[in-house]
């Protein structure tokens, strides 16, 4: 099973980046292969909130469609995973809040591969980060 993290859709439907290629190509890859692809509610947040601060509302749309039309579940953000993600900021000092977010969603579902472009995964042992 692999976490589906927000840059992916983003730079799926933005414009022209060397990691459009490489986000488009893996993510291929990983549906080819029958992988099981998971999200959470929070990456949807992320989407709408960077939108939204870049008055960018029309990409909202797309990015959503490129994210729920691969992932088989959108997992949810409660209670524990955010007690969760405050254990994992508190274990790893500079960790971003979001990344921290993802991380708790992750350990609990026994997640241990995250596709996404952002190195803060690297610093939390036992994920592995395809990119």
């Amino acid at each position: 099973m692999v976490f589906v993290d927000s840059n992916v859709p983003m730079y799926l439907v933005g414009a022209a980046h060397p990691n459009k290629v490489d986000a488009q190509r893996r993510l291929e890859q990983l549906v080819a292969d029958r992988v099981r692809l998971v999200t959470d509610a929070e990456v949807l947040n992320e989407i709408l909130h960077r939108y939204v601060a870049l008055d960018r509302r029309g990409y909202i749309q797309a990015a959503f469609d490129a994210l729920l039309g691969v992932v088989d579940e959108v997992l949810p953000v409660d209670r524990a995973v955010v007690e969760g993600a405050k254990q994992v900021v508190l274990q790893y000092p500079g960790l971003a809040v979001r990344t921290a977010l993802h991380v708790a969603v992750m350990q609990r579902h026994g997640i241990e591969q995250v596709l996404s472009f952002d190195v803060g995964f690297e610093r939390v042992p036992r994920l592995v980060r395809l990119r």
